[in-house]
């Protein structure tokens, strides 16, 4: 997913948008998971798998699969 703060300015407006769309991926997370509960270690793989300024789908892509 790219980050949705490329290119905006308004410091809360960021900050809003940045928790919605973290919101939105443990969603998707907890949607595509098996058990009633999304596993902590799971969580911190949505949490903290966000790209870098700079960084592309790609390379985010493969550091994802090594």
């Amino acid at each position: 997913m790219v980050s949705s703060t490329g290119g905006r300015s308004g410091g809360h407006d960021d900050a809003a948008l940045d928790e919605i769309e973290l919101a939105g991926e443990l969603m998707i997370a907890a949607t595509s998971s098996t058990g009633d509960r999304l596993p902590t270690e799971r969580i911190d793989e949505v949490l903290l798998d966000r790209p870098e300024p700079g960084r592309t789908d790609a390379s985010r892509s493969a550091a994802w699969d090594s």
